[in-house]
């Protein structure tokens, strides 16, 4: 890896950033953890927008209420932040949690992982929608619409916090993270914020408010699923593995992308099996 030793002028340089926006005697508030809280508020917001707008539906009527949404809330901060934890144990670092159980709740270190969130929200809609008597499925479509708004800012704080940092690189516009060595490496967050956010956000608002297709239940779902899988795997191939777990093969193969191969196909089940109650009954 030599070769990747470029000198500094090579690289662009790392944006000065504290992680900590401000402190107020212990507590400290971090831009890692602003971004689930405000990437949780915007999805609570958005999916509000999309209920008050009738058309957009199924025979003109929505799945649930606006108030439903308030409730949903706290579930949804919960199955993020507890799946999320859960997940990165059990995916990505077993090993020394059993050996020191106690470092499970010190979630200030970090350790937190997409796929165990998804599961957490995923379980969290589930038991919320059959409680409130809402379709599973749309709720599944309601909540998916604005999560990649929080999924970019999630990964724009792990560039501030320079973690998750990508492979050596030449490309000229290649950074040396503080943490990363003295290797010109990748912004791999970067790259899944544009794609896990921008780009995943904007092409649902367009199957939304142009295609309508949250008149066929689980299809934004599905879309979500599926396209975020593919950027997941896309962005593996740049993005430098856990070094607690390496490559899985070769030297190309991770865990986040054998976590995303089963998204992706679940994702294409929900976009092919998707129907529009209107047209099955011939309105």
């Amino acid at each position: 890896m030599s070769e990747f030793l470029l000198p500094t002028f090579a690289a662009i340089a790392f944006p000065d950033i504290d992680p900590v926006i401000f402190s107020i005697g212990p507590l400290s508030v971090h831009w890692y953890g602003l971004g689930y809280v405000a990437g949780i508020l915007f999805a609570w917001w958005y999916a509000k927008k999309l209920i008050s707008k009738p058309r957009l539906w199924a025979n003109n009527t929505p799945p649930m209420k606006p108030a439903d949404l308030d409730d949903f809330v706290l579930w949804a901060a919960l199955g993020v932040v507890l799946g999320g934890r859960i997940g990165y144990i059990l995916f990505y670092d077993f090993a020394r949690y059993i050996a020191h159980p106690l470092d499970i709740f010190k979630v200030w270190e970090g350790g937190m992982s997409f796929h165990g969130g998804f599961l957490g929200t995923a379980l969290a809609m589930i038991l919320f929608a059959r409680s409130h008597r809402i379709n599973v499925y749309s709720m599944f479509d309601t909540i998916a619409a604005g999560a990649p708004v929080g999924l970019g800012l999630v990964r724009v704080a792990n560039f501030i916090n320079s973690e998750l940092w990508g492979r050596p690189t030449d490309v000229p516009w290649g950074m040396i993270f503080p943490t990363g060595g003295p290797f010109v490496r990748h912004p791999s967050q970067l790259y899944e914020a544009a794609l896990e956010g921008i780009v995943l956000f904007t092409v649902l608002a367009i199957l939304i408010f142009f295609g309508r297709k949250l008149k066929s239940p689980r299809f934004i779902s599905g879309a979500f699923v599926t396209l975020y899988g593919l950027s997941r795997i896309f962005v593996e191939f740049f993005r430098e593995p856990d070094s607690q777990l390496g490559y899985l093969y070769g030297d190309w193969l991770t865990m986040g992308m054998v976590l995303s191969i089963p998204m992706v196909l679940l994702g294409l089940g929900f976009v092919m099996s998707a129907r529009n109650p209107e047209v099955a009954t011939g309105r």
